[in-house]
């Protein structure tokens, strides 16, 4: 029996599915988060083993009986490091072909295959990716959280953040949401906050999504705003990539990914009503397989026309978180 791996690593996570000859899951792990630029290459090649030895145990295969191998990475737009995580994966599954590419690029392989259509992806960070007809692809977003990654968690807990540091400026007393704050980090004032913040910027801001999802389903007015914002911005970004592919005014389908999506009615509904406003004829849905298991369909794919001694990376930007 022989295997497909594939590899999903973002900024909190890394999955990893193993597929049998049949297109059949076999096996799933999961590590902690792989995006190069975050963690560090040593920490999400780690990271990368780890998903990977604990999928083929759960599907009781060997390294040996892997044939194709893709790994899509939050941060693996830059081909240098695209080039890096390809060799780290030729060096650990060397009778394979192996495939280095963006967390877009399978995030879109789970949603239309090698077909047309367009990805919205909102987790740690944010971006944007499709391709048309034609075969032209388009991105937006995917900047990392100082230059973008708009309608995120990372934003969204940013945001939350700021919005009750500025009412602790103006002296109103603290609101709902600031005190579920508090208690979600376990900081017991203002100064504890901004140490932890210095400390652990990446850790403390997505923490803070959930916080703000429990306070606006209770009515915290200021999180509810803060979600709407979020919805607006992550549809811009699809609009972006809509427009760049000449989708605006035709049938496609545009599916949507992420652990911030699915998660409140909150956000998800005013995004799906702003993206119909920019393609009205679009099908709209979460992804119906996740994008590990894009990944793993990939590399079967591209295996089919190369041979197994032959590897590829594809340059192409992704999140950068």
């Amino acid at each position: 029996m022989t295997y497909s791996l594939g590899l999903d690593g973002g900024g909190t996570k890394t999955e990893c599915v193993v597929l049998d000859a049949n297109g059949q899951v076999a096996g799933q792990g999961v590590a902690g988060p792989s995006n190069p630029l975050r963690v560090g290459f040593a920490a999400a090649a780690g990271a990368l083993t780890l998903a990977a030895r604990a999928a083929l145990t759960s599907a009781g295969a060997q390294m040996t009986q892997v044939t194709a191998v893709c790994a899509g990475l939050a941060g693996a737009g830059r081909p240098s490091v695209a080039n890096r995580v390809l060799a780290f994966l030729a060096a650990e599954f060397p009778q394979a072909f192996v495939h280095a590419t963006t967390d877009l690029e399978i995030a879109l392989e789970a949603a239309v295959g090698g077909g047309p259509g367009v990805v919205l992806i909102a987790g740690t960070g944010s971006s944007a990716y499709g391709r048309n007809a034609e075969g032209k692809t388009a991105r937006a977003g995917g900047y990392g959280p100082w230059l973008g990654d708009e309608g995120s968690a990372f934003d969204v807990g940013r945001r939350a953040l700021a919005a009750a540091a500025l009412a602790r400026d103006e002296g109103e007393p603290p609101t709902r949401l600031e005190e579920r704050i508090f208690a979600a980090l376990g900081c017991s004032d203002w100064d504890d906050l901004t140490e932890r913040i210095a400390r652990s910027t990446d850790e403390v801001f997505p923490a803070v999504f959930p916080v703000v999802i429990e306070a606006a389903e209770i009515g915290d007015r200021v999180a509810r705003d803060i979600l709407l914002d979020a919805a607006t911005a992550l549809a811009s970004l699809a609009d972006i990539v809509i427009r760049r592919l000449g989708l605006a005014h035709g049938e496609f389908a545009l599916a949507t990914s992420g652990g911030a999506l699915g998660r409140t009615a909150l956000l998800d509904w005013p995004l799906e009503r702003s993206l119909l406003r920019f393609a009205p004829r679009a099908r709209i849905g979460p992804l119906r397989v996740s994008p590990a298991i894009g990944a793993a369909r990939l590399a079967k794919r591209l295996a089919a026309s190369h041979p197994a001694s032959d590897s590829r990376s594809t340059p192409a930007y992704g999140t950068e978180d």
